[in-house]
């Protein structure tokens, strides 16, 4: 596909500094641009880029102040990672065109129901009393089992697995390999030593917008729901255990681990390999980094959490910059020592 720049910048209601009418067809890194190709500049570590792409244009900032001569043409507009997020997501819907009807063999009982502009591909499975609405994009091998809900506009992805009374809103997507609804991680123990499976008789809801990842895992709730509110982001390879609740618009990356029944607030950016314990609750607006352990409640709204066990970042720093220097206290100390 082929774009001038005039198109561009009214896309992202931006404006050209150079020719307008010059055609782009490629979507570049700014270090890797060349001519045809369109890139973008947000942040300050790749600026020296911008004086040496081949990129036909690149979308800038409306504040950016060049200090030495651009070749390529650029795009000003409010934000360059908003507006390039937009590019992407315009080019992506124009070039992924929507597959419709029904690819055998496939499997839908009869008992359930499914909107307008439908695709369901080869060996996809919908179990009994499921209701899926408009323009479901259900991919191969997808399996739906009995009494699920879906709403419209949503995409399940090749091989995700939808376990029974899963309830999913509308705009959802749910990428390849993703189990939503088995069954929690519960045993009880017992006098001998062994463990008896305790019945997991709830289910999961996943509100509107809301991202799963591949190969991700969201338990059934013991009783109840595990809940994913609106627009949570969830990356691959996260672990979701039962009864557990994610807040609106909360990110969490991939190979993090939630235990049971701790709730999470909303707008949360939960990192890589993040562990949480159970019964917990987390505030709106946390931040926590890679690795960090959380073991007890986040009761202070908007606070940044890093370390194993997880403190406030500035203790963190404070108590590692004296943790480097141990091997030189230690020397001090035993001086002192001989002396003394």
């Amino acid at each position: 596909m082929e774009f001038t720049l005039y198109q561009i910048a009214e896309m992202l209601n931006g404006k050209i500094e150079g020719d307008g009418s010059l055609k782009v067809n490629r979507i570049d890194k700014i270090q890797e641009g060349r001519e045809g190709g369109i890139s973008f500049l947000a942040n300050e570590k790749y600026e020296s880029f911008i004086y040496e792409t081949a990129a036909t244009a690149v979308i800038v900032s409306e504040d950016f102040v060049s200090q030495k001569p651009v070749k390529s043409n650029l795009i000003r507009v409010k934000n360059a990672y908003s507006g390039f997020t937009q590019l992407l997501e315009s080019y992506a819907q124009l070039s992924k065109a929507k597959k419709y009807g029904i690819e055998e063999p496939s499997y839908f009982d009869k008992s359930s129901s499914i909107g307008d502009n439908h695709y369901r591909g080869a060996f996809s499975y919908v179990g009994k009393n499921c209701l899926i609405g408009n323009n479901a994009q259900i991919h191969p091998h997808a399996y739906l089992g009995d009494n699920v809900k879906i709403g419209n506009n949503c995409i399940i992805h090749t091989g995700a697995k939808i376990h029974q009374n899963t309830q999913i809103g509308n705009h959802c997507e749910i990428k390849s390999g993703a189990v939503i609804g088995s069954d929690g991680f519960g045993f009880a123990p017992q006098e001998d030593g062994t463990y008896k499976a305790i019945p997991q008789l709830g289910n999961v809801v996943i509100e509107d917008h809301v991202s799963i990842g591949a190969n991700t895992t969201i338990d059934c709730a013991t009783m109840g729901s595990t809940i994913i509110k609106r627009g949570a982001k969830i990356d691959n390879l996260v672990q979701i255990a039962h009864n557990v609740i994610i807040g609106e618009n909360t990110i969490i990356a991939s190979q993090t681990g939630i235990s049971g029944s701790t709730e999470i607030g909303k707008n949360c950016v939960i990192a890589g390999q993040v562990g949480i314990v159970g019964h917990i609750k987390i505030a709106d607006k946390t931040t926590i980094g890679a690795k960090t352990g959380i073991p007890k409640n986040i009761n202070i709204s908007g606070q940044t959490i890093f370390g194993f066990l997880g403190m406030d970042i500035k203790d963190f720093l404070k108590s590692y910059s004296l943790f480097k220097k141990l091997p030189e206290l230690q020397s001090r100390i035993k001086e002192l020592e001989k002396k003394a």
